[in-house]
């Protein structure tokens, strides 16, 4: 039994020793039309749309799937890839002595069909054993398919044998992917492109509330995202975004209750030519109409969707498609050469077409009329033409001399050469692909128009071109435009209707952007016929609320009564201390200027002078400068006038010391230090004015939130901190001059100048006291004039609580003006 058990392992593994190593499993695919030559093109197109897929029973081999509906664009692509091989087969430029063959195969927009004929395309439909086992593919190239869906299973498939596939209508984004489809090209832009377009359009037509219908696949899904993404960014609302396949009836009847219940008059709708049949039967059936439809180039030229009856629901639509084609001769070939050459159909009798020719076939033998719609077989004659020049440059063809049928290539050589064939095509259309495998993105803008004839009209509204300047790309002419329903005004599609002037947009809570109530502006708000809303900054709102009016600008002026009244106050201040200036002058040599220290006096007399001069530089319209200026010469100046001051304190302290026995403390205040203690203690708020400057100085301010009709034009401090240390330094030193003062008052003396010094630093420390609560209250122009008003008055007080007792002896007592009287040693009178 053991021995009979080894003999019959060993009969079986010497059969299948003897089986040759590469075997075909099940049945070969045949291409519907074939051609040989030197160099064979594959040929992937849908010319059925239906089919139906026969009982699976696993007790028997499954059928092969059975494929109906004619597809009569898919059919001519399959006519222009002929036409083109013909065309360069009779050409003495382009591959002279090499012949181009064919293999076209029909995937009735299944993938199974798909996967079919590409694995046909790659062993072959021969079971020829070894002799198939070469490690090349039958096909040097593949052109298709139409569909995004289908060309990524046929990418997918060809990808790892490296063979070329050329799709000349498959747009989704997501076949970009140079990693992942590193052998697809395409002779049509990218969906990336279209799906902008899109919403540029709805944009152009100041549409912000649509609906969005896609098909439920590769196709309608990348494009969507990017079209919704394009919507976002262009302020577009989407009402909805459903999806179906048209395998999937339950899902159609569901996006046909949303469109129902929507509001939206405007649909985007990025379905292939077979979902969009569906969905017109839909729309059809249910009497929606009315709905601007907006396609894409899969549909939107579509003639077999072309109807009476589909002109009723989707008229006035508008879309993005190619440009037609200018193919030189095609439409006489069409019409003879391809039945009489290629199919032979043309001259057969009853007989002969049911034994010979495919009944399918027949039912386009007198089709022609949608030669001169030609859109997307432009971009099939593309493709073979950048398949034949690829290959062109590999052979190193020249004219004189033909191709080198020696050399030998793969497919993956025809992929590389492909990357940079660089052409002009017979209709001097430029050819090339960019980085992507795509070639440049160009649109024509369709419009669904009747006809004289009362046929559905793709007429051409419009153009498209991504390789224009971002302003450029979209041109169109909306005069020529016919919207649905037949009307020839813009349709309107928005979620909430215009707010009239003067109310502005409150979003619904909730709901999108685009849906809003109108409610009346605010004050100082404004919205007008454009309907945006805006703040009137340096204007304030009609009593309408829907003008701006200049605000009136306040701030203190020259011309201004209160500005002319602290004018003139300055001044009389400069001129009074002027005069008493000039008195001293005059005088420099009497008792009583003599005793006050009269280089201290006269240096006050100059701080004075630019204290009341500094008060004007707060008058007028801030400038940088000026804010700049106005705080620092005030903070420096009064330093410098305090500082002084405070000498003169010093002065009448260290001499009523320097009388009592032993003292020499004069030496140590001698007229060096007295003006070495002024330049100190200005210099520190020198440096305080500087570090405020560089770090963060004043600048001008215009308040328009104290009024809301009208503009504070101010000086706003920049650092706190800086407009605090000034005015804390010289509080500071207004402080000290006056607690000094005042130990100094009863000093004995006819003329104590301490007790004039006190009075004066009393009234100047009252003022700055009452001015910070002031200051900070004041509104508008008030501001400036409070602190005009304290450096003015504070100014004042030092002048005349200094000054005026003295100019009073010299002018009106010059009998008191003696060293005795100063002295004490005369009775004192009173002044």
């Amino acid at each position: 039994m053991m021995f009979l058990c080894a003999l019959v392992l060993l009969c079986t593994f010497v059969a299948q020793a003897e089986k040759p190593a590469c075997q075909m499993m099940g049945s070969p695919e045949f291409p519907l039309l074939s051609k040989e030559g030197d160099v064979i093109i594959g040929g992937v197109f849908s010319i059925h749309t239906k089919f139906s897929q026969p009982p699976v029973t696993f007790t028997h081999k499954p059928q092969s799937v059975v494929c109906s509906s004619v597809n009569l664009r898919a059919f001519r692509f399959a006519q222009t890839l002929i036409f083109a091989i013909d065309e360069i087969n009779r050409s003495h430029n382009l591959l002279p002595n090499v012949s181009i063959g064919y293999r076209i195969y029909d995937t009735c927009a299944t993938i199974l069909k798909s996967v079919s004929a590409a694995m046909a395309m790659i062993n072959g439909d021969e079971d020829a054993g070894e002799n198939n086992c070469t490690g090349k593919s039958l096909v040097h190239a593949v052109i298709g398919e139409s569909e995004s869906s289908l060309s990524i299973v046929l990418a997918r498939i060809t990808g790892p044998f490296k063979i070329p596939l050329i799709s000349h209508w498959a747009t989704c984004e997501c076949l970009s992917n140079r990693r992942e489809f590193p052998y697809f090209f395409r002779t049509i832009g990218s969906d990336y492109y279209q799906s902008r377009a899109l919403a540029h359009l709805v944009k152009y037509f100041g549409w912000s509330w649509v609906g969005a219908v896609r098909t439920d696949s590769d196709y309608g899904n990348s494009g969507m995202a990017i079209f919704l993404k394009a919507a976002q960014e262009e302020g577009i609302c989407v009402e909805y975004s459903e999806k179906f396949h048209r395998t999937e009836p339950e899902k159609l009847l569901k996006v046909m209750n949303v469109i129902k219940r929507g509001t939206a008059k405007v649909i985007v709708a990025f379905l292939t030519g077979l979902e969009m049949i569906q969905l017109i039967e839909q729309l059809s059936l249910q009497n929606i109409t009315g709905l601007q439809i907006i396609g894409v180039d899969g549909w939107v030229t579509a003639k077999t969707l072309a109807t009476p009856a589909s002109y009723r629901v989707l008229g006035g639509s508008l879309g993005f498609s190619g440009g037609k084609a200018n193919l030189s001769g095609f439409a006489d070939y069409v019409v003879k050469e391809f039945w009489e050459s290629a199919v032979d159909c043309a001259q057969m009798n009853v007989t002969e077409i049911q034994s010979s020719c495919s009944k399918d076939l027949m039912d386009f033998r007198h089709y022609n009329k949608d030669v001169p719609e030609l859109r997307y077989s432009g971009n099939v004659y593309k493709a073979v033409y950048a398949i034949a020049h690829s290959v062109h440059s590999l052979l190193k063809c020249t004219q004189q001399h033909g191709c080198d049928q020696d050399l030998l290539f793969d497919s993956w050589q025809v992929a590389e050469s492909l990357k940079r064939v660089n052409f002009m095509t017979k209709n001097e259309e430029h050819v090339w692909f960019d980085n992507s495998g795509a070639t440049p993105a160009r649109y024509e803008v369709v419009n669904w128009q009747l006809g004289p004839d009362g046929n559905v009209q793709f007429q051409a509204v419009g153009n498209y071109d991504a390789s224009l300047p971002a302003e450029q790309h979209l041109t169109l002419r909306p005069d020529t435009i016919v919207w649905a329903g037949g009307t020839s005004q813009v349709p309107v599609s928005v979620c909430s209707e215009s707010c009239a002037p003067g109310t502005r947009k409150a979003p619904q809570k909730g709901r999108p952007v685009c849906c809003y109530d109108c409610i009346p502006c605010a004050e100082g708000e404004v919205s007008n016929t454009t309907e945006y809303m805006f703040n009137c900054d340096d204007y304030w709102s009609n009593a309408a609320k829907d003008k701006c009016v200049l605000k009136m600008v306040e701030f203190l002026v020259f011309t201004d009564a209160l500005g002319m009244v602290l004018v003139l106050c300055s001044l009389f201040g400069v001129a009074l201390t002027i005069f008493s200036g000039f008195l001293f002058m005059m005088c420099k040599d009497t008792p009583i200027v003599k005793a006050n220290n009269s280089e201290l006096s006269f240096l006050l007399l100059l701080s004075l002078k630019l204290c009341f001069l500094c008060s004007l530089t707060f008058i007028g319209q801030p400038s940088e400068w000026s804010c700049k200026l106005r705080h620092t010469a005030f903070g420096i100046t009064f330093v410098l006038c305090i500082s002084c001051v405070l000498g003169k304190t010093l002065v009448v302290l260290m001499a009523f010391r320097a009388t009592l026995p032993g003292s020499n403390v004069m030496k140590w205040f001698g007229p060096t230090q007295q003006r070495l203690s002024v330049l100190i203690l200005t210099l520190i708020q020198v440096i305080i004015c500087v570090l405020w400057l560089t770090i963060s100085p004043p600048f001008p301010y215009k308040n328009v939130y104290l009024y809301k009709e009208k503009i504070i034009l101010e000086c706003n401090v920049g650092s706190a901190v800086g407009f605090w240390a000034v005015l804390g330094y010289i509080g500071l030193l207004a402080v000290l001059c006056f607690v000094l003062a005042f130990l100094a008052r009863k000093l004995p003396d006819n003329f104590n100048e301490a007790k004039f010094i006190t009075f004066s630093m009393l009234i100047f420390c009252a003022v700055w006291i009452t001015f910070i609560p002031a200051y900070v209250s004041s509104p508008g122009k008030f501001t400036v004039a409070v602190e005009i008003f304290a450096i003015l008055a504070s100014s004042f007080g030092l002048l005349f609580c200094i000054f005026a007792p003295k100019c009073y002896i010299i002018i009106f007592k010059p009998e008191l003006n003696t060293k005795k009287h100063l002295m004490g040693k005369m009775p004192s009178k009173s002044l």
